[in-house]
């Protein structure tokens, strides 16, 4: 059939998902979304003990169960502490590139609820007052954030509310243009939940059902290492949809579905991958086959979480991650063409 993708659906969700804040641990709200745009299309929803969702879609057949996980969680910071003149040091939340934080707008959200605005600085913020303005190393040791509040010393900053422990949420200036370029942080991989929820809109849609029943796991601890350490135990096979890596040595584009052979947990399942790739051949679907030398995913999480699963792994190709990302709307397509091909195979 032809595969007919609701380009405005789908970039507007992008949008509007990566507009959310949702640093991992801080995922409740947005996954609340997530339960709406489930239900909107007619899908059970459910979530875990940890937040974790899982959305599912009968197939015509239960013998087996496919696994499809997205990470909703993003990169992000918390309150370290306050210092003596009314600032604020900060905890990394995952790995963000640092030297990019300089000069980026955040917000603070207090345990009571209050947001603060703010901004990451250098602590030699000032051609005009510091000699190393513009070569002191930024990192999480010579930055700080400064608050939008009149404030000049800790316990001015205490009486706000703030107290270490508080989430930093970074701005993500999430941007889409006219030639279909899609420009935000955590892109990796709310950009991946996009298609996901594209791919249920399609289904709806079409009333298409998938060969065998399939579960989408929406994971927010990914960022730290264990988003799907636990899945459902009837997942036999599973496809993580993630980021696809761009630049040095690697061959994918910001306009294509990357399939991934190996990164740094070692080779994925070479059959799954050996499918995905003869699907994306025979269908004409953009593609790129890479390793990632330094990279994990919620397939690698959930096998050294125990579970008797064949992982692979594909997805948009994103360009500068953990930085300020950007992929295209071909990207998101080619992503949802091939794991319609592979559902349906």
């Amino acid at each position: 059939m032809d595969i007919k993708i609701n380009k405005e659906f789908l970039l507007k969700t992008a949008k509007e998902i990566l507009e959310f804040d949702s640093p991992s641990g801080f995922c409740f709200e947005i996954m609340k979304k997530i339960e709406e745009y489930a239900k909107e299309f007619n899908y059970s929803f459910e979530t875990t003990n940890k937040g974790c969702g899982i959305i599912t879609i009968p197939g015509k057949s239960s013998d087996k169960v496919v696994g499809l996980s997205a990470h909703v969680d993003t990169l992000g910071a918390m309150v370290r502490s306050i210092t003596s003149n009314g600032t604020l040091k900060f905890t990394l939340v995952g790995g963000p590139i640092v030297p990019t934080l300089d000069s980026e707008y955040c917000k603070v959200r207090t345990r009571e609820g209050k947001i603060y605005t703010g901004t990451f600085l250098s602590t030699s913020p000032a051609a005009h007052v510091y000699k190393d303005s513009s070569t002191k190393k930024r990192d999480d040791e010579n930055m700080e954030i400064r608050l939008d509040e009149r404030v000049t010393n800790k316990e001015d900053v205490q009486k706000l509310g703030i107290c270490a422990g508080d989430f930093v949420f970074i701005d993500p200036k999430t941007t889409i243009t006219n030639s279909g370029f899609v420009k935000s942080r955590f892109i990796d991989d709310k950009g991946s939940v996009s298609c996901l929820i594209g791919l249920l809109e399609f289904f709806s849609r079409e009333k298409i059902i998938p060969t065998y029943t399939t579960k989408i796991f929406i994971s927010t601890y990914e960022e730290v290492g264990h988003g799907s350490s636990y899945i459902p135990s009837d997942i036999t096979e599973m496809i993580a949809v993630d980021m696809g890596c761009i630049g040095e040595d690697l061959s994918c584009t910001e306009y294509q579905v990357s399939i991934c052979a190996k990164d740094s947990g070692g080779p994925y399942d070479y059959n799954m991958v050996t499918d995905l790739i003869n699907l994306a051949k025979t269908n004409k679907v953009e593609y790129a086959v890479d390793i990632y030398p330094m990279y994990g995913s919620d397939v690698g999480a959930a096998l050294k979480g125990g579970n008797d699963i064949r992982g692979a792994l594909i997805g948009p190709g994103v360009h500068a991650s953990h930085g300020m990302e950007r992929t295209h709307y071909d990207a998101f397509e080619n992503t949802i063409k091939l794991l319609y091909l592979y559902l349906t195979k």
